[in-house]
This record gives structure tokens, C-alpha cells and sequence, in this order.
């Protein structure tokens, strides 16, 4: 259960130690939105798209015709997913910022009657019981105030044999990568997002919460507990990235 596995990235938060975490997120990614694009870009070195057309593929033996992608951001996981072919994606996220920008993206793609953005919070989904063949959340679920709440909402609004992708930064466990990208990901990286973003904190956030999330194995056990079945975890880019699957009962 929950309680076995502790989730200390539920209590970094970008601003203060006071108040909600999900209100703190909302106004995190507002305040870099018009920036978030290019810093994944760049501060990724682009290996981001490498990530998520992996993560795509997990979905292409069941070729879902309605997928919910949760934490959308800008849109660039709904966008890759069109590749799919569904017929409908929808993208969730509370920051309403990074929702308009996708808004934009998708219009300028000719793509918005495939793609509808949504706000919304992710541990209170405003979607019926059993609608979606898939979901996927991709850089998104160590940004929930309450993880196993969020993956219990959105196995709640699977359709049953539905399947759950998720892509979640993670730290690297082996020599020397985890002294290398440890010395980018605590010193380099938060120095050039601070620069590039014009807030102060996002990019401190970014590798504190990181640090914090439970990944490989104990994610999987939140996700058990959450109500998924069939539960795997692939590291991708020498445990930079991890890749997680589930399966609704």
C-alpha cells in the first residue's frame, strides 16, 4: 500500500513550504510556459522526443481510439500520440498557461478537433468512470500532491483492459553516470533554467523533486496499489528517464 512506499517529493514544492502543492505547480508552470518548450529542449539535449516516441509505442499494439493525457503541458505527448490515429485525445493539466500555448500548437497542426485541452487537476478528474482506452503522463506524476490519489483517478476513468503510460525523470544508479549527471542535474541545469526561464525556482524544484521520487520498483508498487496490473519499468538513457506501464483490471 501507499504506506509502505514513501513519496517525499508530496512535500518539495516550488515556492513555500505553506499551502498546496498543486496550486504552487499551477503557478510554476504559468510563469514559464512561454519559455517551458525551448528549455526541454535545450536543457535535454532533445533526447525528451526520443523518450516519448518510446513511450508511444507501448500503445501501438492496442491502438487506443480515445487516449487522456495527463499533466499535457503544451501538448507535445498528445501531439506525438496522433501518430496512433485515435479518435480522440484529450490533454488535462491546472496550469492554464501551458494549456493555451498547446492550444496554439494544436490549432497551427490543424489538429483541434482531435485534440482537446482540458484544465483540471489530476487527483480529481473531470471525466466520467471507464472512458478512455488509454492515458499517459509524461514528466508529470512526481508533480501530484498526492501520487497514489492521481493514479487511482485516472484507473478510474480507464475503460477495463485500458493501459496506463507513464514517463517520469529518474536518477541514475551507476558509476559514472550518476556522479556526472548529478553534478548537471543539481548545479548546471538549475543555473540555466533560472536564466533562461526568469524564475527562480522551477528549475530548483525540478532536480529536488526528482531527487524525492520514489522510481523504479517502488513505483510500480504505487501503481499496484493504485489499481494497475501487469506493472513494468524500463530505464531509458543510462536511468536518466524511466518508463512505466500498467494495466486496468
Amino acid at each position: 500500500m501507499s504506506s509502505t512506499i514513501e513519496n517525499k517529493a508530496e512535500s518539495v514544492k516550488p515556492y513555500s513550504e505553506e499551502g498546496s502543492k498543486t496550486k504552487q505547480i499551477a503557478t510554476m508552470f504559468d510563469n514559464i510556459a512561454h519559455r517551458y518548450d525551448f528549455l526541454n529542449r535545450s536543457l535535454s539535449m532533445g533526447i525528451d522526443i526520443i523518450w516519448r516516441k518510446k513511450a508511444i509505442a507501448q500503445l501501438k499494439e492496442l491502438q487506443p481510439k480515445t487516449i487522456l493525457d495527463v499533466a499535457t503541458g503544451t501538448g507535445d505527448f498528445a501531439l506525438e500520440a496522433m501518430s496512433l490515429n485515435p479518435d480522440k485525445i484529450t490533454g488535462v493539466d491546472i496550469s492554464v498557461g501551458m494549456l493555451e500555448l498547446g492550444k496554439v500548437k494544436i490549432a497551427k497542426k490543424n489538429l483541434s478537433d482531435k485534440i482537446e485541452m482540458v484544465v483540471g487537476d489530476s487527483e480529481n478528474l473531470p471525466f466520467e468512470d471507464n472512458t478512455y482506452d488509454a492515458a499517459t503522463v509524461a514528466f508529470g506524476v512526481r508533480n501530484f500532491e498526492n501520487l497514489q490519489k492521481g493514479l487511482t483517478d485516472i484507473n478510474r476513468v480507464l475503460k477495463p483492459g485500458g493501459k496506463l503510460v507513464v514517463l517520469e525523470l529518474s536518477t541514475p544508479k551507476k558509476f559514472p553516470i550518476k556522479q556526472l549527471f548529478g553534478f548537471y542535474f543539481n548545479n548546471i541545469l538549475p543555473l540555466f533554467g533560472k536564466m533562461l526561464s526568469k524564475d527562480d525556482s522551477a528549475y530548483t524544484y525540478l532536480p529536488m523533486s526528482v531527487n524525492a521520487f520514489p522510481d523504479g520498483e517502488d513505483f510500480k508498487k504505487v501503481m499496484t496499489a493504485a489499481g494497475f496490473q501487469r506493472n513494468t519499468s524500463k530505464s531509458l538513457t543510462f536511468g536518466i528517464c524511466s518508463l512505466y506501464t500498467g494495466v486496468k483490471a
